[in-house]
């Protein structure tokens, strides 16, 4: 009750009396009858009721009232509803993977019922009953985030980050802010990758030819490299996730804007068939689907190659991530959704993922001894003899350790980690919880751009690696530190990922690495 009183005297506080009352459809009641609340009924999770009265919406604790109205729900059968809206991409193969390894793993069986429009639900039973009920709202990313705003929907599937207009109109309709901590996770990894059919003859490209093929700048294969034939460009739907990326991370960047005449395509398998049977067609999709296409290496002036690849996506080396995002409301969700979700970030998802097709997050070890790309990337790009002497101490402070699939890159123009990099900063905190690193050494190597004296940029990757150091710390409120060697390193423009002669190249280049032993 006392809960019931303080969630009244909140809502009484916080809005503005004298609004029109609402067709009210049940009242819940203490105990003693003292408090009542009577409203519209938007939710109810098994545990919680979620109203909206005429003095806002309010979450009420179940077992401390009673339900009387015509909205009330039956507490013997109660069935979790819960409703994902936004990119088919995640929809067709992925969240039905994990909803069945969940399934299993919890004693449920699963039942998938068709609905109209191409959607479909999945009914968790358990003894033959209807326990949960997970509806697919298959669309775009743009209408994921525009049901969620209208609350259609509960969590929103996305092949992108939430952008500036979509965070305001959030706040605007009482979302608070998308970005925070614990309303949106990384699901699963993907990344865009330049397709063309195997008998093509180009094999790489770089990142300004790309953005000039997309828009149509460069329109006959003669200018790169290939025959004198017209390039067919095929792109995903527009207001897709994937198209949207390609815009965010590739368009925008070089000033560009995507060719009105390319084919577009609403499925990525569908791209690659297309381009796949087409030996003068290039087509940018995910790189879970590239089928029968070849994949482009991306090439840049200063003699880096950049190749698609598991573990090059999963280290964020490849410059065009595409992680998969869940974005969640701030209501609390029914809790077979929460341990649906908290399953979706273990180990056994990881593995139903990598089976299903994606990159999963699962931390890895690389040794130092497979990385010669990127050795011999910076061996080239070293300067001088104080260049090579920054990278031989790099070496030997790696003698010996492994480098963790974690990589944590920043916001253009802020310090802030982004999106990939929050949670890879949760991952390696409940792995410090855990354990995993006990009686090792764990590293935090950070990186600069080439731009500046080389002592200042050495002294900015130190300051990234503390940054970074002190968040999974912080992160790790189990955690026994004392059990760990944890120690800071700053090398400045020493391991560079990719040219520096572009705003991209040098944001790819600011990162902070882990290593260890």
């Amino acid at each position: 009750m006392t809960f019931l009183r303080a969630a009244l005297c909140a809502a009484l506080f916080m809005t503005a009396l004298g609004r029109p009352l609402a067709a009210q459809d049940v009242t819940l009641s203490s105990p003693d009858g003292t408090v009542e609340i009577t409203g519209d009924l938007l939710g109810f999770d098994g545990e919680f009721y979620r109203v909206h009265t005429q003095f806002g919406e309010l979450t009420v604790d179940g077992s401390g009232v009673s339900c009387e109205g015509p909205g009330c729900p039956s507490l013997s059968d109660f069935v979790a509803e819960l409703t994902f809206a936004g990119a088919s991409a995640m929809a067709e193969v992925l969240l039905p993977a994990l909803i069945e390894g969940f399934a299993l793993r919890n004693g449920y069986k699963t039942e998938r019922e068709t609905l109209s429009g191409g959607n479909f639900s999945y009914v968790l039973l358990r003894d033959g009953a209807p326990a949960a009920r997970f509806t697919f709202d298959i669309s775009t990313t743009d209408e994921g985030f525009a049901s969620l705003l209208a609350d259609q929907a509960d969590i929103v599937m996305a092949l992108r980050e939430i952008r500036v207009q979509e965070q305001a109109m959030a706040r605007g309709a009482g979302l608070g802010d998308l970005t925070g901590p614990g309303r949106s996770r990384v699901l699963a990894l993907d990344a865009l990758v330049p397709v063309v059919a195997p008998a093509n003859p180009v094999r790489e490209i770089s990142l300004p030819q790309l953005a000039a093929v997309l828009s149509g700048e460069i329109a006959n294969w003669k200018h790169l490299g290939g025959p004198d034939a017209p390039v067919a460009l095929h792109l995903p739907v527009a207001g897709s996730g994937l198209a949207q990326t390609i815009e965010d991370r590739l368009m925008t960047p070089y000033g560009a804007r995507l060719s009105s005449a390319a084919r577009r395509h609403d499925r990525s398998s569908a791209l690659v068939r297309a381009v796949a049977t087409d030996p003068f067609a290039i087509g940018v999709g995910s790189f879970a689907e590239t089928g029968t296409a070849r994949v482009l290496t991306l090439a840049g002036p200063c003699g880096f190659a950049l190749k698609a690849g598991r573990r090059a996506v999963k280290t964020e080396d490849y410059p065009l991530n595409a992680p998969m995002f869940l974005y969640l409301p701030a209501r609390r969700l029914p809790k077979v959704a929460r341990d649906f979700l908290s399953y979706a970030r273990g180990p056994a998802a990881q593995l139903v993922i990598r089976r299903a097709g994606f990159i999963d997050q699962a931390a890895e070890r690389i040794p130092l001894s497979v990385q010669g790309s990127r050795l011999s990337n910076a061996i080239l790009a070293a300067e001088g003899g104080s260049g090579l002497g920054e990278l031989q101490r790099l070496l030997r402070a790696f003698d010996g350790l492994q480098r963790l699939s974690l990589s944590f890159r920043f916001e253009p123009g802020s310090s802030r980690p982004d999106a990939q990099s929050r949670g890879n900063i949760d991952q390696l905190a409940q792995a410090l919880e855990t354990g995993a690193f006990d009686a090792g050494e764990l590293v935090f190597a950070g990186f600069s751009d080439g731009e500046g004296p080389a002592e200042r940029n050495r002294e900015i990757a130190l300051e990234r690696a503390g940054a970074v150091r002190d968040a999974v710390l912080e992160a790790a409120e189990t955690a026994d530190l004392s059990r760990v060697d944890i120690r800071v390193e700053g090398f400045g423009e020493a391991l560079p990922m990719a040219c520096d002669d572009s705003a991209w190249g040098r944001q790819v280049n600011r990162r902070v690495e882990v290593w260890v032993r």
